[in-house]
């Protein structure tokens, strides 16, 4: 067996300890033909070249150990806050080994919500994606356009974000579900009161008197168990009747299901539950496109479908146009072709602007001329508000 046969079977990290053992031990004088024959260490059997190869391999082993160590040690959920930008974690895919999960099982595995999961994997069926079915797990996120404090839910984004003041250089995030139309979650600023760990629920008397049209009353108190919505855990907010809480149907996390309470995955509650002090600052903002900076220099946009409750005098693609505007010096040129593509397509996808890695344009395509498009805004907005009055 040759010396690089030899260490192929040892591996980097035992040829490095090997090494060490032979450069450290004590060094023993021999007659002149003894040393002849016999090496003295093994740094002498293998070639000088070799060595440096083990030694580069060893490096190199060493770093992806302590990139998996760092990795392993963020809990779910968990993300280091970026030291310049505005862009946490990563999009990444994975393929379907187990013939009976769902793609709402993998979702729920990765930390993500029902309509995100739906959006980043059009063309896989949600109930038997199947074995060997490449699966896209959208995990890379443009932090929201508020105040890095406390929690933060971007309703349109289903998708909640912790900055534990504990612990300035992390954000925490997870997918939630919010308010179906008819009973949606309102904006505004509140706070966390009370904690209740396997809480009773008493459905609202709306709920009552629809179950009971359907031959089906509703007890006034469910008490804390599997059949309760709330989960075990609940957070109370200072907005009357307004919870953040777990659930006993997870699969629906990520939807738009509930009667304007946050609900959330059962194991990421918990987690909240254990960290999230009493009075933390809650902001509950509604921002469907987002806009941000990468750590080298590529500026994302992220866009999602806009709750029609909220809409008000909102146009969507003015007020995009505007945040990307904002965010982007006047030597930047940015392609507003792009950001209008975000808009009419609101799945969650960041798409990359300007920088590093940003698409070439095509030669033959003309660059979507900013004035023009403002007026082209103004105008249809005009002719809806007359239509309107």
């Amino acid at each position: 067996m040759n010396t690089r046969k030899r260490f192929n079977l040892w591996g980097p990290t035992s040829l490095a300890v090997l090494l060490a053992a032979s450069l450290t031990g004590p060094a023993h004088a021999q007659p002149s033909s003894e040393q002849d024959d016999k090496p003295t260490s093994l740094s002498e059997e293998l070639s000088q070249e070799a060595v440096e190869e083990a030694t580069e391999e060893v490096a190199e082993a060493t770093a992806s150990a302590e990139d998996a160590a760092e990795k392993r040690e963020l809990p779910r959920g968990h993300f280091h806050l970026p030291e310049s930008g505005d862009i946490i974690g990563e999009h990444y895919t994975v393929v379907v080994d187990n013939p009976k999960d769902t793609l709402i099982d993998i979702a729920r595995r990765h930390n993500i919500g029902y309509e995100e999961m739906r959006m980043a994997n059009p063309g896989v069926s949600l109930w038997v994606p199947g074995e060997g079915t490449e699966v896209v797990i959208p995990a890379r996120y443009i932090l929201p356009p508020a105040a890095r404090e406390g929690v933060v839910v971007n309703l349109s984004e289903l998708r909640l974000y912790y900055y534990p003041a504990d612990n300035p250089g992390i954000v925490e995030t997870y997918p939630v579900s919010v308010g179906r139309e008819e009973f949606a979650t309102p904006i505004g600023i509140t706070r966390t009161t009370v904690k209740v760990k396997d809480p009773a629920w008493a459905p609202p008397a709306s709920m009552r008197r629809e179950a009971a049209a359907r031959g089906e009353p509703a007890p006034s108190i469910v008490p804390p168990g599997p059949n309760n919505p709330l989960g075990r855990h609940a957070i109370l907010l200072a907005m009357p009747s307004y919870l953040i809480h777990g659930t006993n149907r997870p699969e629906g996390v990520g939807m738009r299901v509930s009667r304007g309470c946050i609900r959330m995955y059962p194991e990421d509650i918990e987690s909240l539950y254990e960290r999230l002090p009493s009075g933390t600052k809650v902001n509950l903002m509604d921002a469907p496109f987002k806009a941000g900076w990468g750590a080298d220099g590529t500026l994302f946009v992220q866009s999602y479908p806009q709750l029609e409750e909220n809409v008000g005098d909102f146009e969507p693609l003015l007020n995009a146009i505007e945040r990307v505007s904002e965010l982007a010096a006047d030597q930047v040129e940015v392609d507003y072709a792009q950001v209008k593509l975000a808009v009419e397509n609101p799945d969650g996808r960041l798409v990359a602007l300007y920088g590093p890695q940003a698409p070439a344009p095509t030669p033959e395509e003309e660059p979507l001329q900013l004035d023009g498009l403002f007026e082209e805004i103004e105008l249809s907005t005009s002719t809806h508000t007359e239509k309107d009055a």
